[in-house]
């Protein structure tokens, strides 16, 4: 089983060209979807989840045509949106059961059995009589995965699924996932290059609604060894640096500025190598530099 999206493009009435021209292999596992803020992400999902139209292009989930059979993808698919509502008042296991009735689980003992399974997958179970008003955003975020499997769907879509999450919450909501991804399609969508770099085998980088890189990640940082150069310097220099060096990145490390540049020769003026990374990837290909 895969998800083959061919040619996909969408721009808004308003002109914004969000999807041009994005085609993608999806294999089953973790797949991650990286990109900044207005790349094009959510409205790919959005697509891919027949909640809004392309202009053009194709979708297939193994033999299924996604844009002509909606309802049939809609079977066979959980969403996890950066947003969703719940009702505050009601409990974990509550929701579970009705959203299970929604769904067409209209047996009552066969609901039961389909809620309690999903609690304790998602470590909920403990919880499950507790408000989801009362819930951490971590728990919050593995109501949302339980939600999503009902129906033990074969494509599972998550945007943006660990910001705001502290460290721990983070590393639990990992371990659900990738537990999931051994058995059907997941799509992560993200900006945050520590969530591809720990969960997924596939990824592709899309910036501005087009697709800059797709493949393994290993073969995307191996591509660039030897060629990310790194130095600290002071903030009196950045923008001396920024004219004569491929700067790609740059963070604060103990108040002082730490540069990342691109090149293929030694760049010299102190600059040190550096094994690439994913985040080097990252703003190389957003940079236009590969």
């Amino acid at each position: 089983m895969e998800l083959r999206i061919e040619n996909l493009s969408k721009t808004y009435p308003n002109g914004v060209r969000a999807l041009d021209n994005v085609s993608l292999t999806i294999p089953c596992g973790m797949y991650g979807l990286l990109g900044p803020n207005g790349a094009g992400k959510s409205t790919l999902m959005r697509t891919i989840a027949t909640l809004q139209e392309p202009d053009s292009g194709q979708i297939h989930l193994g033999t299924l045509d996604v844009l002509r059979e909606k309802e049939e993808l809609r079977k066979r698919l959980g969403y996890l949106p950066q947003d969703f509502g719940v009702y505050p008042r009601v409990s974990a296991q509550d929701m579970l059961d009705h959203l299970a009735l929604l769904k067409g689980v209209t047996n009552r003992k066969e609901r039961g059995e389909l809620v309690d399974s999903l609690l304790v997958r998602t470590n909920l179970h403990q919880v499950r009589k507790k408000a989801l008003s009362g819930f951490s955003g971590g728990m919050r975020q593995r109501f949302g995965i339980a939600q999503a499997l009902i129906g033990s769907p074969q494509l599972l879509i998550v945007d943006e699924p660990t910001a705001g999450l502290d460290p721990g919450e983070r590393n639990r909501f990992y371990n659900l996932l990738a537990e999931i991804g051994e058995n059907v399609i997941v799509i992560l969508s993200t900006h945050i290059v520590q969530d591809v770099m720990e969960l997924c085998t596939n990824m592709a980088i899309i910036h501005e609604g087009r697709v800059l890189f797709a493949g393994a990640p290993d073969d995307a940082v191996g591509a660039l060894g030897g060629k990310i150069w790194r130095k600290f310097v002071a903030k009196a220099e950045l923008t001396d640096l920024d004219s004569r060096f491929r700067v790609i990145s740059t963070k604060l490390i103990a108040g002082r500025p730490l540069v990342h540049v691109y090149s293929v020769e030694p760049p010299g003026d102190g600059f040190a190598p550096v094994p690439a990374d994913l985040e080097d990837v990252f703003f190389s290909r957003i940079a236009g530099l590969q």
